[in-house]
């Protein structure tokens, strides 16, 4: 019989070697990345907030190239699943954004240089609230929204 403790002690080891060499080489570099993070976006208390912290502005145009896919009814607040697609020319980033939520931005990815304009993502909605997706291109804001119904227990009603 394999002894199931000594097997996990080796993968980890291999993995947590493999993170040192990547760290070593500067493949990964976590200061770099936390650098970037936006907190006062993501700590805001409005959609205007969030929007003005993340991109300098919140004047939206809505826009019929961006799609978004949420439930209707989310039975489970805490997992909420959004995908968003858009098909705007030199899109630079996507922004998720819950509008009743304490802090609204839930999500927000920057698309490298042609990148397809697709992200997916769960998020954590406190109450029934607009989803609302921002597309950033060209300098410009661009938005659609979805009306989201979150039930409290999974009851549907």
């Amino acid at each position: 019989m394999i002894n199931m403790k000594r097997r996990t002690f080796l993968k980890g080891s291999v993995a947590a070697g493999a993170v040192s060499a990547a760290v070593g080489a500067g493949l990964l570099t976590p200061r770099m990345v936390l650098a970037a993070w936006p907190t006062a976006a993501f700590e805001a208390g409005s959609v205007d907030s969030a929007l003005d912290a993340l991109a300098g502005a919140h004047q939206l145009e809505g826009s019929d190239k961006i799609s978004i896919r949420a439930p209707d009814i989310a039975e489970n607040g805490a997992v909420v699943p959004v995908s968003v697609t858009t098909t705007i020319a030199g899109a630079e980033s996507i922004s998720i954004l819950a509008e009743k939520n304490a802090a609204p931005l839930t999500a927000s990815f920057n698309l490298g240089p042609n990148t397809e304009g697709y992200v997916s993502t769960r998020i954590k909605m406190g109450k029934t609230s607009s989803v609302i997706a921002v597309v950033k291109a060209g300098g410009k804001l661009y938005s659609t929204g979805k009306e989201v119904k979150v039930t409290i227990g999974g009851c549907g009603g």
